[in-house]
């Protein structure tokens, strides 16, 4: 059985980055866009970054223009953009296509072991995806693609995906799965 050690991505400079380096870390991977409603959650991501990296979190933040075109800057506008904004500490990696043909082999393997399982109710903007994405796919719910900016993935201390948030999610249920795998 495969795990995400068996894959690398690239950083911004095009260095494979074999994540096999993350070797008993707990990750999250996450699809980022600059110019996205979800974009604020650079400032939760990197608050569980700064609070949890010594005990051995990674935040493996993967740029992609796939959705709504939100992602438009090269990779140094997009990490110009994080530590400006956000302050982020934590990498940006190349930007990179989660879907479809030229997808990272990574998401091919993530979306095969955590699928769809449908969007936070709660959230204000899940109306407007679900009309969004259903009037572009009805049967989009049933496919294990990623749907949008901001769908993270929690990687435990093995490289097994431990679960799939979606960008509704709220972030403090996305940060109490992360640190109760650390």
């Amino acid at each position: 059985m495969s795990t995400v050690y068996d894959y690398s991505i690239r950083n911004a400079y095009g260095k494979d980055v074999p994540l096999s380096t993350f070797k008993g870390k707990v990750m999250v991977i996450v699809n980022t866009a600059t110019g996205c409603g979800f974009t604020p959650q650079y400032e939760p991501l990197e608050k569980m970054y700064e609070a949890y990296h010594d005990k051995g979190l990674e935040i493996i933040d993967i740029p992609c223009n796939q959705f709504g075109g939100q992602a438009p800057g090269t990779d140094e506008e997009i990490h110009e953009f994080c530590t400006l904004n956000y302050d982020t500490k934590f990498e940006q990696y190349k930007k990179s296509d989660v879907n479809g043909e030229g997808e990272l082999p990574l998401y091919t393997f993530l979306k095969s072991q955590k699928g769809f399982a449908g969007f936070d109710k709660s959230n204000k903007l899940t109306p407007i995806l679900e009309d969004m994405l259903g009037k572009a796919d009805p049967d989009y719910a049933k496919k294990p693609d990623i749907k949008w900016n901001f769908t993270k993935f929690i990687i435990d201390r093995s490289g097994n995906v431990a679960a799939r948030f979606e960008p509704t999610a709220d972030m403090k249920d996305v940060e109490a799965c992360a640190v109760s795998l650390l």
